[in-house]
């Protein structure tokens, strides 16, 4: 029996500003000879270039990053609410410095498309790149967004936009 359903968005019921911002999610790039995955709760889901879209914000210096910029898709991860010790640790710790999977009992599973999510991943977004940007300091036009997110807290984020290519529904 296969641990995943796939689905199509039209069959998406969730808020997805309550589900990021309270659920929060897990951003992880690569295969299984190698990937990494980060916390996340700033991002979103849309409707751009007549495909359905997500954006997610990712500084350089996160290990995942690295894993983003080498690789084509993305997987965004939902675990539930019950998750949050998983989150706190792939949100505070690198994959430079400990084995994540290890760490939190996260189980790997390998999707169609050779992505990786975990088994514990109530809802997967599977993803494929379509844009990237480094944020500008320049381009802020509410100056205290700047100086809160960014006055000495390391790099600016660079966005994607990348393209929902498969939903995944835990059975």
């Amino acid at each position: 029996m296969c641990l995943f359903k796939t689905t199509t968005v039209d069959n998406l019921n969730e808020n997805f500003f309550e589900v990021i911002s309270k659920e929060y999610m897990l951003i992880t790039s690569g295969n299984k000879e190698g990937f990494n995955t980060m916390t996340a709760n700033w991002g979103g889901v849309g409707f751009l270039w007549n495909r359905p879209v997500v954006f997610i914000f990712v500084r350089p210096e996160r290990y995942t990053y690295h894993f983003i910029e080498n690789n084509d898709y993305f997987t965004l991860s939902f675990l539930g609410i019950e998750n949050k010790e998983i989150h706190k640790i792939c949100g505070s710790k690198s994959g430079r410095d400990i084995d994540k999977v290890n760490e939190t009992g996260l189980i790997p599973y390998e999707t169609s498309y050779g992505n990786i999510t975990f088994e514990q991943s109530r809802l997967t977004l599977e993803c494929k790149k379509l844009y990237c940007e480094k944020l500008n300091k320049d381009r802020f036009l509410d100056e205290k967004i700047l100086a809160k997110w960014y006055g000495d807290k390391g790099s600016l984020h660079c966005i994607y936009v990348a393209e929902i290519v498969q939903l995944l529904e835990k059975q």
